[in-house]
Parts: structure tokens; sequence; C-alpha cells
């Protein structure tokens, strides 16, 4: 080969490198993550989700792009930033929360939606079915909503004095009348007093502790909510400062010095939801793909927090927990 030819192919392919590049990058699917608090609270769970999407062999940078919407605990903001999405025309929207997913369902009826709740998907209008979804829209639930009465059971056996007792609330979210409902009857059925306590941001906490000072509560139960999970270490220390024993959904609650919590695993069910994502990226339907209903149910009690308020587990509380936090 004559040298000057040898120079023109090399310089060809050369120039064919960066274009095979654009193509490479063009035809990577992108997922539209649209999530309700913000990517610092939901570190672990966004964790979670990638682990699921390397199970199913996508690797953000790699074979995947993720373009990431967050509305800071303020829902009203969702339903552009889907919109947003949609206009961007990414491969599917991974939505973080009720209330995301609500406002993708709002935005997309063709773009696959995978969710994740912990209300019941049929009751609120997701999919048709649990089997058979429908549509564009599948994912997982962890139905925490329907936990209310158990929490509410829960930290009686553990306060079993208690006469006051207290939920508190996120107004803004969609499933708090349901969730207050279910406590309500759960604490009539147990002869106590119950106050729903209302906070959508920050700044209220100092009221609600201040509320449940002069009320004299001797449990807190905190509501399943986004924006409670976000603040969960700050709850967890104002509790302890406060000395009122209580309950959340999130085992993180407990670790971080709450007294105990109980419910799904959202670790888990963010894991399925990655899982999910990448099942459909590889050409499955929503439709096809049953809505993941999390069984893995965690008791964490903190015997460290119990001691400092002054309570001792009952053995048959002890003997239920998946963990004990000495």
């Amino acid at each position: 080969m004559l040298r000057r030819e040898f120079i023109r192919l090399a310089s060809g392919t050369a120039a064919a490198w960066p274009l095979a590049a654009q193509a490479q990058q063009a035809a990577m699917p992108v997922i539209g993550l649209l999530g309700t608090a913000t990517a610092s609270g939901w570190a672990r769970y966004l964790t979670a989700f990638h682990q699921g999407l390397r199970e199913v062999g996508y690797v953000e940078g790699r074979n995947v792009a993720i373009e990431a919407r967050w509305a800071n605990n303020e829902y009203d903001r969702l339903p552009a930033m889907a919109a947003e999405l949609v206009r961007r025309q990414v491969t599917l929207i991974a939505a973080f929360s009720t209330p995301a997913a609500r406002a993708a369902k709002a935005a997309t009826a063709t773009i696959p939606i995978v969710f994740t709740t912990t209300s019941d998907p049929v009751q609120i209008g997701f999919v048709a079915s649990l089997n058979r979804p429908g549509g564009n829209i599948t994912g997982v639930t962890v139905r925490s909503v329907e936990v209310g009465a158990k929490l509410l059971e829960l930290l009686r056996e553990a306060v079993p004095s208690a006469k006051i007792m207290a939920l508190l609330v996120n107004p803004t979210n969609p499933q708090t009348d349901t969730l207050s409902k279910n406590t309500q009857t759960a604490a009539r059925t147990f002869g106590l007093q119950l106050h729903v306590l209302n906070a959508s941001t920050e700044l209220e906490f100092d009221t609600v502790f201040a509320t449940l000072d002069q009320l004299r509560a001797d449990g807190l139960i905190i509501g399943s909510d986004v924006f409670f999970t976000t603040w969960i270490e700050q709850l967890a220390a104002l509790t302890v400062r406060h000395a009122v024993p209580a309950i959340f959904q999130d085992r993180g609650f407990a670790t971080a010095g709450g007294l105990m919590s109980y419910g799904g695993s959202i670790a888990d069910e963010y894991r399925q939801a990655g899982t999910y994502t990448g099942r459909i990226l590889k050409g499955e339907k929503p439709a096809d793909l049953p809505v993941v209903q999390a069984t893995k149910v965690e008791l964490v009690l903190n015997l460290k927090t119990a001691k400092s308020l002054g309570i001792s587990f009952p053995i048959s509380l002890l003997g239920s927990a998946d963990e004990v936090i000495e």
C-alpha cells in the first residue's frame, strides 16, 4: 500500500471514531428520574435503584443515561418537571413516590413509567389491577399507608401505659386522609386519644414538638411520607431531645436514634424498581409486568433509646424484632 493511501485510510478511520461515538451515545436509552425529595436525602435509595439496574445489565454512563429532576419536597413542581421529561423524550420515567408517579401518569400515556409507592396502586388509580397493570405504568409498592394501625399497635405495646398518642402527617400528601382515618379507627379500638399534627416544612417541626409537650403525648406515630423520610435523622434527634417514644416506617429512623421502626424495606423497593426499569429498557412492556408487592417487613428496636426513655421492651416485642440496636 502506498504511503499516501495509508494516510488517507488512517485519517478516514480516525474521523469516523467520533461519529461512531456520537451514534453510540445517541442510541443510549435515557431514564428520566422524577423525585419528590432531594438527591442527597434519597442517596441510599438511589444506590438501591442502581443496584437493581446492574442486576439486569445497566450501568449509568456505560449503557444508560439518567436525567434527574428533584422537587425538593415542593409537590406542586412535579407536574412541570414531568412535562419537561416528556418533552425531552426520555425512554422511561422512574417516578420516586406517589406524588411523582401521579404527575408522570398525568403527563404521558405512552412513555413507560416505573413507580414506587406506599399506597394501593389500584385504589389510587395507577393501574387496572396488580397482576395486569395495563397501560404504560407499573412499579413497586410497600403499602405503608395501611400500616398506620400496626404502628400504633406496636408503639402501644412498647408503652402500655399510654393514653394520649399523636400522628404526624404531611397535609399536602393525597394519602393523608386515608392514613389519618385508619389510625383514628385503631386508636378508638385501643381506647386511646389520637391527635393529628401537620408538618410540610422543616420549620414546622418545632411547633409540632412544642404541641407534643403541651399535649403530654405518650407517643408519636410518624406517617408515611417522602418529606419525613428526607428529614429522618432530624426527626429521630427531635424525638430523643423531647423524650417522645416514636415509631416510623423506615428502619433509618431507629438506626438514627428513634425508638422503633416497622415497615417494608424501602431500599428493597427501590432495588426492585431498578430491576423493572432495566427489564422495560430491554423490551418488556409495563402492561405485562405485575406490580411488585414488597413482602419484606422489618421491625427494628433501639434499646439504647428505650433505656434513655425509661422503657423496657416486652419479651414478645423483642422476640419478634428483626434487629435490636444496642
